[in-house]
């Protein structure tokens, strides 16, 4: 799911796509063409795979940072628009051309929007993922276990999920640096947050 999951309203939604130019423009068109098949409609539907928004407010605010990052030159490839009737549904929305200093590049949507950017190399890639001022969970797609073991300690970023996008277990920590939150839940080291260390010496 990624960015569609919940419609995009997740702390962990994989708003941010940085992709090497060589697979750009086809990995978009599978990323189109599978959106195009996933139901639309109430999330206790059977079937349904794209819910609605929380609220139409929470929608209007989607499509206007979407707005406002079109101006910034991206494009949307697919969706775009919200959904009229009941609920606060929204398309599914795919934007190419989206650069590191783009809304939709640097702020959390919490909507089903997809912003697409191209890097020609691992340096480059470094470079605009640590450009975020967010840091929670970033994935590494690459059959080169060194390369994605390199890319995952220069990402500034709590978690990493390699070749797996969320992936996280009540054993391993759940934590985020720069602007994605304070402290840490799950695995010994939450316990270790919420507790303080006290040494008490006894003459005996």
């Amino acid at each position: 799911f990624g960015i569609f999951m919940n419609a995009g309203q997740m702390c962990w939604a994989g708003s941010r796509l940085i992709v090497h130019e060589d697979i750009h423009d086809a990995l978009v068109e599978a990323i189109i063409a599978e959106v195009a098949k996933w139901p639309i409609g109430p999330g206790m539907s059977e079937g349904v795979r794209i819910g609605s928004l929380v609220h139409t407010t929470h929608r209007e605010d989607v499509l206007n940072l979407l707005k406002t990052g079109l101006e910034h030159g991206g494009k949307v490839v697919t969706g775009g628009h919200k959904i009229d009737g009941e609920g606060a549904f929204m398309q599914p929305t795919v934007v190419i051309d989206v650069d590191v200093n783009n809304p939709l590049f640097q702020e959390e949507l919490f909507g089903p929007v997809l912003s697409v950017t191209k890097f020609s190399t691992d340096e480059q890639a470094l470079e605009m993922v640590n450009h975020s001022k967010f840091g929670l969970l970033n994935g590494v797609w690459t059959n080169d276990l060194s390369r994605a073991h390199r890319l995952a300690r220069d990402i500034h970023s709590g978690m990493i999920s390699i070749n797996e996008y969320p992936i996280t277990f009540p054993q391993t920590a759940f934590t985020g640096w720069k602007q994605s939150g304070i402290g840490i839940e799950q695995s010994q080291e939450a316990l270790n947050f919420y507790t303080k260390v006290k040494n008490v010496n006894v003459k005996l």
